[in-house]
């Protein structure tokens, strides 16, 4: 996906530069999961850089999971913070936090996707918080899909509205160089 894209186009660009890369980005994972191995995962590592993207299967959780299992905004936010918070603390690695996103346009008011992109501001509100409280560099993934969705069909990007294709996931790679300044 994006990260290897990343890679590639730092390695191509900048062939001089040692970096050492650890993706343990999981798909399907939620916020609270990832604090949970956010010690073994991330922090053993003392990252010189931090990159986060996590959020759409949180809200999805809001719909479908047991109320037990749900993860709305406020618990999306503790964990978040808490993840954060360790990184502060354990490491004084610099902070890049990516927007969930949601690959449609603006949709019936009845329709579920309607419901998701209401829904999706009150994530997307979190990451704008933890960006400021942990002054990290922040990429606004959503507002950038729906920009790229002003010119070309979602399907351009994504078969369906959170799994991106090659192009979709050019998209975030792009947008996350462009704010690294690489």
């Amino acid at each position: 996906g994006y990260v290897r894209f990343a890679i590639d186009l730092i390695t191509a660009r900048y062939p001089e530069r040692d970096i050492t890369y650890h993706n343990r980005g999981i798909g399907g994972d939620v916020s609270t999961g990832l604090l949970r191995r956010w010690p073994e995962d991330v922090l053993v590592h003392q990252p010189d850089w931090v990159s986060v993207m996590i959020g759409i299967n949180d809200l999805h959780r809001t719909f479908s999971a047991t109320p037990a299992d749900r993860i709305p905004p406020d618990a999306y936010r503790e964990a978040y913070h808490a993840f954060l918070t360790l990184t502060a603390a354990e490491t004084d690695a610099r902070i890049i936090l990516m927007d969930p996103f949601y690959i449609i346009s603006e949709t019936d008011p009845d329709d579920h996707g309607s419901t998701v992109l209401t829904a999706l501001k009150k994530y997307i509100a979190v990451v704008h918080e933890m960006a400021a409280e942990f002054d990290a560099l922040h990429v606004p993934l959503h507002a950038i899909y729906q920009e790229h969705l002003n010119h070309r069909p979602a399907d351009t990007f994504c078969p369906e509205p959170v799994h991106p294709n090659a192009g979709g996931h050019l998209v975030i790679a792009d947008a996350w160089l462009r704010k690294m300044g690489w």
